[in-house]
């Protein structure tokens, strides 16, 4: 498929052979209506008997069987039809859309794809600053409409050669092959049941059409958005028109609790006022309603502020993927910076205790440390700087699970193990859907309490290799264990990083139940020399301000060499990283 091809399609043609199939289909279920009604029905209600009317009535049975499993393989070649049509369609406007970009910043698209732009400022043609950063964005947006043209044409052939193969060979009038043909197009749509592998699901999804992607991902954003296996851009969409229909629920359910009901109704008891059930019962409902609203309108607008910075020079800023999202538990939000199918480094960050909805909106966004999307921002700009326009970079924030608020529970293992399956099957979905020329390097960053769902979840995938996929790295941070007596225990020998500061108090909880003093809340402290991690280089940080210290590992302001070291190892440059000693 090349552009000219694509662009000058006519898909009116398409629909209007669906069209005639369709009318084909109707007129042969008319035909089979009278056969069943003026021959075999009548010939049934007759009185006619013996070995030569049984007989009879047998043949025309097996041609009225025949006659039907036609009429079924004829809908389902106007429906594939219509598919062809749907999906060309798609990836047309695509096309035309990209090239319209391209016109409008001044870049010259040749038939070949390859693109010009003047580099003059004094030009009147002056394609801008970011003329490359832009082409390289249409470029892609190009290339992926050709693709999903190809897939189209692939896939609608084999369904019409199938289908024209059936009616050549006489299988077609077969009974049980067109049901099963029936059977086949109806559950093409149907959702892997959960359970699902992340393979398993990519080959579903590569064996849709664009145009019944489509459709999934109109009528069902929230379980295709969440699907792992399902590629990036696709999720993306998915999530952002799932996101859109969660702040209107949320916004429907707000309204349906009616007027804040009067707090007191005159009674009085030890000389004060007692507010009344009915309020006590709505200002629960509503504080609840309240905060995961405005926990998902954070996110909302933090997607919009970086869509506009993104486009208004996207050579500083990545493109947002919305990998994840939904109202389970505490709520849940999967961010990128950066494609993670097309990149060569991948980062994926688990926040620890505290950490909400709004982390990853705009809430605290500009305290350093505090934002947990701002944090996997910085991981992004700090590997893009590292691997020096060797490769490419994404970088994921991962809220897949109920952080622990600083209550009892953040003591607790029960919220990092529900959520460490979640997570290996989140990375297990990365190497299913990467298409890049070269493995992915994927590497697992945990934080304070999510450095313990990190251990978890990567010995649950080096454990059950069958199951998941385990990352390449994993970088604990903050650490108050991982479950782990040893590095080795997490199966990744020579490849566990620790970054703990001298003042972070989290990195010092001790156990509860070990006088030992390399015994952590949830295991071996991994920045001992007994744990066997590769230690490196971070700022001290500051008894004044100890837990700032706990939570700028990632920025570039008062970590010291941490972020760097961490952007080193996520681009698999392991000589450039900054040792520092073991602590015991």
């Amino acid at each position: 498929m090349d552009i000219a091809t694509l662009r000058n399609a006519d898909t009116i043609g398409l629909t209007s052979a669906q069209t005639a199939y369709d009318q084909l289909t109707t007129a042969f279920a008319q035909h089979v209506g009278d056969w069943r009604s003026k021959v075999t029905d009548r010939l049934h209600d007759s009185q006619w008997t013996g070995s030569t009317a049984v007989q009879v009535r047998a043949d025309l049975a097996a041609f009225t069987s025949k006659m039907q499993a036609a009429h079924d393989e004829l809908s389902l070649v106007g429906g594939t039809l219509g598919d062809a049509a749907k999906s060309f369609a798609l990836a047309q406007a695509q096309l035309v859309q990209a090239l319209d970009d391209a016109r409008t910043a001044n870049i010259t698209v040749k038939p070949d794809g390859s693109m010009t732009w003047d580099n003059d400022p004094t030009s009147a043609t002056y394609a801008g600053a970011s003329a490359t950063a832009r082409a390289t964005d249409i470029g892609a947006r190009i290339t992926a409409a050709l693709t999903e043209a190809d897939q189209a044409d692939q896939l609608i052939s084999a369904r019409l050669k199938h289908f024209t193969d059936n009616a050549t060979n006489g299988t077609g009038l077969d009974s049980a092959t067109a049901g099963a043909d029936q059977r086949t197009e109806a559950g093409r749509e149907n959702i892997p049941a959960q359970g699902s592998t992340p393979a398993q699901v990519k080959a579903w999804w590569a064996g849709l059409t664009p145009a019944e992607q489509q459709d999934l991902i109109n009528n069902h954003p929230d379980q295709v958005g969440n699907l792992d296996g399902v590629p990036s851009v696709a999720r993306d969409q998915a999530n952002r028109l799932g996101l859109s229909r969660i702040l209107t629920d949320l916004q429907g359910q707000l309204a349906a609790l009616g007027p804040e009901p009067p707090r007191f109704d005159g009674v009085v008891s030890g000389g004060f006022p007692v507010e009344t059930m009915e309020h006590m019962e709505w200002q629960k409902k509503h504080d609840a309603l309240q905060s995961q609203l405005d926990g998902f309108d954070s996110i909302q607008d933090r997607l919009d502020m970086d869509d506009k910075q993104q486009a208004a020079d996207p050579s500083r800023h990545p493109r947002d993927y919305l990998l994840g999202i939904g109202t389970q538990g505490q709520g849940r939000a999967i961010l990128s910076f950066g494609n993670p199918d097309t990149a060569t480094n991948v980062s994926t960050y688990v926040p620890g205790m505290t950490t909400k909805l709004s982390s990853l909106g705009m809430d605290s966004i500009n305290d350093p440390g505090a934002n947990e999307a701002t944090n996997a921002l910085n991981v992004y700009n700090a590997a893009k700087k590292a691997e020096a326009g060797n490769g490419s970079t994404a970088s994921v924030v991962w809220l897949g699970y109920d952080a622990p608020p600083m209550t009892p529970s953040v003591a607790s293992t029960a919220r990092g193990q529900a959520g460490a399956p979640a997570y290996a099957n989140f990375l297990t979905g990365l190497r299913a859907t990467n298409t890049g020329a070269q493995p992915q390097h994927i590497t697992s960053i945990g934080h304070s309490y999510g450095s313990y769902l990190v251990g978890q979840a990567t010995m649950l995938s080096t454990h059950q290799p069958g199951t998941y996929t385990p990352p390449d790295d994993v970088v604990l941070i903050g650490s108050p264990g991982t479950g782990a007596n040893t590095a080795a225990d997490l199966g990744l020998p020579g490849h566990i990083w620790v970054g703990e500061a001298m003042v972070d108090p989290v990195t010092y909880t001790p156990s509860q139940l070990s006088p030992s003093p390399n015994q952590r809340w949830f295991g071996e402290d991994p920045a001992s020399s007994a744990f066997g991690a590769h230690r490196f280089s971070v700022a001290d940080g500051s008894p004044v301000h100890w837990l700032r210290t706990h939570t700028e590992y990632l920025t570039p302001q008062n970590g010291g060499p941490s972020l760097a070291n961490i952007a080193n190892i996520v681009v698999g440059r392991p000589d450039q990283v900054q040792p520092e000693a073991d602590r015991w």
